[in-house]
């Protein structure tokens, strides 16, 4: 007699937990979509580039080995690329931050502009 108890309010129990997650996820559904987006650098450049806003142009921390500075470089020159519509200005920085990540930049602005 027991058994049968306990076993429709097994049943039960699944079928309150099963409306409680359609549910719950129809809620999920419906929201309103959110910008899930890197938070990128505000503000202009600097009139000298230092390692920080160098790493900061790039998407790096300070202290990446070479080979990722020249891919995180690669990444995005091919999205602000002049000869893909990108800006002189910005890729002339790009190459900037490059140089002064890997060392090559010896002192001045560097900068074509």
């Amino acid at each position: 007699m027991v058994a049968p108890l306990i076993a429709g309010m097994a049943v039960a129990a699944a079928a309150y937990a099963g409306r409680y997650s359609i549910r719950a996820w129809q809620v999920f559904k419906a929201r309103p979509p959110t910008a899930r987006v890197r938070r990128f650098y505000e503000g202009g450049f600097q009139p000298s580039m230092t390692r920080r806003e160098a790493a900061l142009i790039l998407g790096v921390r300070e202290s990446t080995p070479s080979e990722k500075i020249k891919e995180a470089h690669r990444r995005v020159m091919v999205a602000n690329h002049p000869d893909a519509g990108g800006s002189h200005y910005l890729a002339s920085k790009i190459n900037e931050a490059k140089d002064m990540m890997l060392r090559k930049n010896k002192g001045g602005s560097g900068s074509a502009f």
